[in-house]
């Protein structure tokens, strides 16, 4: 004969069995992020240089990662660029040799800082990491892919890495070399799909798309020859081994018009919607526009570079370091010298869920 204390275990015992197997609450939304940021550096102090600084995760692994430049005001401010944004196996060497997977559980995001022919004390670079700190993706893999090029005045080059299969994409970023080619910037860092609809990552992910497997990186050279120009993309992609079937990115996107008048400068932000899980990386562009519908254009300038990628408010503002709360990104683009026709800025904001 069974006491009653023994019945009442037993009915909760079935109870949280029962609950466990209900529809809808299998997984449960366990992802958790923390943005790390040391401030501001200065520099680069001298034309056709660059400066590298890092942000780090004190704990958790980066899913994505951004930067933000003080760029100073006037005509100055046209040589001030982002050089690249990626990710770094300790917070200053960089992964620029062989292709594939480069890393794994990397910590530390790098922001690069670069300037062409005109500088002034106000330039200053700002690297932001994005640090899982919570979710089932607990090992993270680095795929870098690279190109030769872009060469030749307004001319861009493309170049896309993907994640192994079976792994989930959560973020990437792009990169450029060298530094002393002051024309020479990446224009855009975003994720793609390696399929035909996307022709294998010359269209962008847009916006509500779900899991895509790619990111491209777009080098835009702006009339410094030199055959030793390189663009190299890079894809934050969950670890080997780890069940992603209850987990979900979404991509959410925002195309605006701007800018197009010389020395001038345009601002997109979008954010994570309700529902989309916590914003873990985003990418951005200065392009022709139409970017999630047609093959990649580059913008109306040659001189037009970003200078800014970075996890923010609705607003704008960059988040400060430890916010656990950030939900929207940031792009922030800038002209040089002459106008700019029929340019655009776009921004992606990538949004994880490891299910309900």
């Amino acid at each position: 004969m069974q006491t009653p204390t023994k019945t009442r275990a037993k009915i909760l015992v079935v109870a949280a069995v029962l609950a466990v197997a209900a529809p809808g609450i299998a997984y449960a939304n366990t992802v958790g992020v923390t943005v790390k940021t040391p401030g501001a550096t200065a520099g680069p102090v001298s034309a056709f240089s660059e400066i590298s600084t890092h942000a780090d995760c004190s704990s958790g692994l980066i899913s994505g990662g951004g930067i933000n430049q003080t760029i100073g005001t006037g005509s100055s401010s046209n040589g001030n660029k982002v050089n690249g944004t990626a990710p770094s196996p300790d917070g200053s060497t960089e992964y620029t040799g062989s292709t594939g997977v480069v890393g794994t559980d990397v910590t530390h995001w790098l922001g690069i800082g670069g300037s062409g022919g005109a500088v002034n004390g106000s330039f200053s670079s700002t690297p932001y990491a994005m640090c899982f700190t919570s979710s089932l993706i607990n090992h993270t893999q680095v795929v870098m892919n690279k190109i030769a090029g872009p060469a030749t005045s307004g001319t861009v080059g493309l170049v896309v890495a993907t994640c192994p299969a079976n792994t989930r994409l959560i973020g990437g970023g792009a990169r450029i070399t060298p530094a002393s080619v002051g024309s020479l910037k990446p224009i855009a860092s975003y994720p793609t799909f390696n399929d035909s609809a996307h022709n294998y990552g010359q269209k962008a992910a847009g916006n509500g798309a779900t899991n895509p497997d790619s990111w491209a990186a777009v080098g835009w050279n702006g009339g410094g020859g030199n055959s030793n120009n390189t663009t190299y993309a890079y894809a934050i992609c969950s670890g080997n081994g780890i069940d992603v079937s209850g987990s979900t990115v979404t991509v959410r996107f925002s195309e605006v018009s701007g800018p197009t008048a010389a020395t001038s400068g345009q601002t997109a932000t979008v954010g994570c919607g309700e529902g989309d899980g916590k914003l873990v990386s985003g990418g951005a562009a200065i392009s022709g526009g139409s970017v999630t519908t047609t093959d990649f254009t580059g913008p109306g300038s040659v001189g037009d570079h970003l200078n800014g990628s970075f996890p923010s408010d609705s607003g704008g503002t960059p988040v400060s370091d430890g916010a656990t709360t950030a939900a929207y990104w940031t792009a922030s683009t800038h002209t040089g010298g002459g106008s700019s026709p029929n340019t655009y800025t776009d921004v992606w904001a990538l949004c994880a869920d490891d299910g309900e």
